[in-house]
């Protein structure tokens, strides 16, 4: 890649045009009671998280580049990385890590362990328009699962609870929502379970709960919009956003040998699975809601009119405006005409009505759910957003992980297999273990490794200069480059799996 050609570089991954992102961004100002570290109106983020490239020194000194040093480079790759193990369950561990190319990250993650039910999820947030309602959903969503995947008997004792306790412990949670939307969210969630309760069952079918409990968690947003507007001709402006701005999902959900992944959008889910050659095999669980998936082009195709064959998918996008074909939030693209017209044309103007409006709406959050049952040959399985898999196919991904569990076993220090081990067993162990040295990884999180690897990566390894020039760019400019990235990866049990019934 040309570095000094950047101003040539068309942004042809943005999701939604630049003026109407602008704008919605604008709208969390708008309300006027925003200090700097809830400026987006539903979270209170700290400093220390998901800054931009701050440690930016790409220069011209003297006619020289100056570049980042590999010690900056990785002070940067690693800012936001997380590692979590379990003592017990078919999941060993998990490596999580983002990277923002947007100012502030659109991305988000969440994983969390079902406290009344067994299980944990684990989820990847892609937002676009701003970052509002991944953020926002990437907070509530595991909630409302974790409610509707209780059967009635606790469902009720739950409901029951004074106080309630929390029905997920979530882990390297990082944003707390604001008091006075927190107020709406308990509100919503206090209605859901109501719902769940009046047609609760005893027996729980995971992939319809995976559906219900995402389409209620969308429905909610635009409810929390509608609803008050409807009761006193008000908008407010943070649920407003929340519901503009859009966010697509990827998140699993695993129990025992049991795992379900429900998906919403383009990002990915990927199983890392070793055959009896001891080779890597890529089995890609998901399969994305874009113009390359034709079953997703005819579904839209036939739920409109064919006179407008032509115009609700064009240049590659849903009403040549949306790339993914499935969505959370994104209501400019779900309410009818009237709605845009009165709620959101007076604050962001006619732009907020797309281009051959006719027929709303045009998107939906249905989720696709797929079953997997887990085999002590499934190693591990790999979330990201499209950050990633733009950059790298699922096999050459999972290689790189494979090669990462092999390599980090040396952070770990030395342990003799046996006692009394004999001096010569003693130095072939040593001389052993000093030529697979030559494997060990820069980094000890594996969602880390993929990342350096996705942006300086070539065929003969990773290229310091090429990887110092893409986390040198200002956000600007980066954004043509690659997306935010966020990866999840998850980490099986064999021993346990081969423990499991068949």
């Amino acid at each position: 890649m040309n570095y000094s050609n950047i101003n040539v570089v068309v942004s042809t991954y943005l999701k939604v045009d630049r003026s109407l992102k602008q704008k919605l961004s604008n709208i969390w100002y708008k309300s006027g009671a925003l200090d700097d570290r809830n400026q987006f109106g539903c979270i209170n983020l700290t400093s220390r998280f998901f800054h931009s490239f701050n440690v930016r020194r790409q220069v011209e000194k003297d006619g020289v580049e100056v570049l980042l040093s590999p010690q900056e480079v990785t002070v940067i790759l690693r800012k936001n990385e997380f590692n979590k193990d379990f003592s017990y369950g078919s999941v060993k561990s998990y490596d999580s890590n983002q990277l923002p190319s947007n100012t502030p990250i659109e991305d988000t993650r969440c994983e969390a362990q079902c406290k009344m039910t067994s299980g944990l999820l684990m989820g990847v947030f892609d937002g676009h328009g701003g970052p509002a309602c991944a953020q926002v959903i990437s907070k509530r969503l595991f909630k409302y699962i974790a409610a509707a995947l209780l059967p009635q008997n606790l469902l009720q004792k739950y409901i029951k609870q004074e106080p309630r306790e929390p029905l997920i412990e979530t882990f390297n949670d990082r944003a707390e929502i604001v008091q006075d939307l927190k107020l709406i969210y308990d509100h919503s969630f206090n209605l859901y379970l109501n719902k769940l309760i009046a047609g609760a069952k005893n027996d729980v079918n995971i992939e319809s709960s995976l559906v219900d409990s995402i389409m209620q968690l969308d429905n909610d947003l635009s409810r929390e919009v509608l609803g008050q507007y409807k009761e006193n001709g008000t908008v407010n402006h943070k649920t407003l956003s929340v519901a503009l701005s859009g966010a697509v999902a990827c998140l699993s959900y695993i129990d025992g040998p049991h795992m379900y992944v429900a998906n919403v959008g383009d990002c990915n889910a990927v199983i890392g699975t070793m055959n009896d050659d001891n080779e890597w095999l890529a089995q890609k669980i998901t399969k994305e809601h874009n113009t390359e998936n034709f079953d997703e082009l005819k579904r839209i195709w036939n739920e409109h009119p064919d006179e407008e064959r032509k115009t609700v998918i064009r240049r590659d996008r849903l009403l040549g405006e949306l790339a993914p074909l499935r969505s959370l939030g994104d209501y400019r693209y779900k309410w009818d005409t009237e709605t845009l017209s009165e709620i959101v044309v007076p604050l962001i103007g006619q732009k907020a009505i797309p281009a051959n409006y006719y027929t709303p709406p045009y998107l939906t959050a249905k989720p696709d759910i797929y079953y997997h049952r887990l085999s002590p040959k499934d190693k591990f399985l790999i979330i990201a957003s499209d950050g990633l898999w733009d950059m790298m196919t699922p096999l050459q991904a999972v290689k790189l992980v494979g090669e990462h569990m092999k390599g980090k076993v040396f952070f770990n220090p030395l342990k003799l297999p046996k006692k009394n081990i004999q001096l010569g067993d003693l130095n072939e162990l040593l001389m052993h273990r000093k030529e697979s040295l030559k494997s060990k990884p820069k980094d000890r999180n594996a969602a880390t490794h993929l990342i350096r690897h996705a942006i300086g990566g070539t065929e003969y390894g990773v290229d310091h200069s090429r990887l110092a020039h893409l986390l040198s760019l200002s956000p600007d400019v980066s954004r043509m480059f690659r997306d935010d990235m966020t990866v999840t990866v998850v980490y099986f049990d064999s021993e346990y799996l081969r423990q499991c019934p068949a």
